[in-house]
């Protein structure tokens, strides 16, 4: 039998939704975000004025409702500590050493949740390609290279982007630098990291727009990403106030910098807890 003649959205070689329509009427609906993050597709019967999730079987549901939680929580903790880390550096409650300590412990667990994250896109239900409208789900496995997946894109170069905050956060604990060797160690990695954070967060807004601006106000999913993107820009705010200046020797501003990254850190943490709901 021919399979049913399907349209594909997405931006430039991404697909993010694919749209059948039924031999029998009605159509079913495959989007990237959903069908990664709760195991659902939509399917609308011929007539009827919504749409019914149908998706993955239980097994794989309790799957990815485990990877959820546990990323889910490593983000409220990983950002819970970045604040609190702010919040000593800002009011001067602890020395250097301490507040190195908090960011560290915090990345850990940033990068913990990135990988999480990538392993939620790795073992996701995904649709079968050019066959019928229907959700498989791979054997499980702990990487892959899939660059032409919008998901796993943005997911990769969060990961990585924890990754580089990491070497920031290692280099953090070095003593009695001068001025150029903070600003190459230290600060040049939050950079980066920062930007590979805004990466990220610009290809989730495609896959969950796909590729137009969009204002989704009833989508959980929106929001998250868009909480997320918002703190992304806050740690970029932080790092460039951060700057350690080679004539003064002093930051360009340290209270928009530690503020930058306690709001920053919240709306990560936010994002966590968003995540809670959007279960599988």
């Amino acid at each position: 039998m021919r399979a049913p003649e399907q349209r594909a959205e997405g931006a430039g070689p991404f697909t993010t939704r694919l749209t059948w329509d039924l031999p029998g009427g009605g159509t079913a609906v495959w989007e990237s975000r959903p069908a990664r993050r709760r195991g659902v597709m939509a399917v609308r019967p011929p007539g009827a004025p919504g749409s019914r999730p149908t998706g993955a079987d239980e097994a794989v549901l309790r799957r990815l409702r485990g990877l959820n939680a546990l990323a889910a929580t490593a983000f409220v903790i990983g950002g819970a500590l970045f604040a609190t880390g702010a919040g000593v550096a800002q009011l001067g409650s602890g020395d250097a050493t301490t507040c190195a300590s908090i960011y560290f412990a915090g990345g850990l667990f940033f990068s913990t949740g990135g990988y999480v994250a990538l392993l939620q896109v790795v073992n996701a239900p995904r649709h079968v390609p050019g066959g019928e409208p229907r959700l498989v789900t791979p054997g499980w496995r702990w990487w892959s290279y899939e660059p032409d997946r919008v998901d796993w894109l943005s997911a990769a170069v969060l990961f990585f982007g924890t990754l580089v905050f990491a070497v920031d956060l290692l280099d953090s604990f070095l003593q009695g630098l001068s001025v150029q060797q903070v600003n190459r160690l230290i600060w040049v990695p939050d950079v980066i990291g920062c930007v590979l954070f805004l990466v990220s967060g610009h290809l989730a807004f495609v896959e969950v727009c796909h590729g137009r601006f969009c204002f989704h106000r009833r989508s959980l999913g929106w929001w998250i990403v868009a909480v997320n993107q918002f703190g992304s820009v806050l740690f970029m705010v932080s790092a460039i106030a951060g700057f350690t200046r080679p004539a003064t020797g002093s930051m360009v501003d340290a209270g928009v910098a530690n503020w930058g990254t306690l709001i920053g850190a919240a709306c990560f943490s936010l994002g966590g807890l968003l995540q809670f709901c959007e279960r599988p």
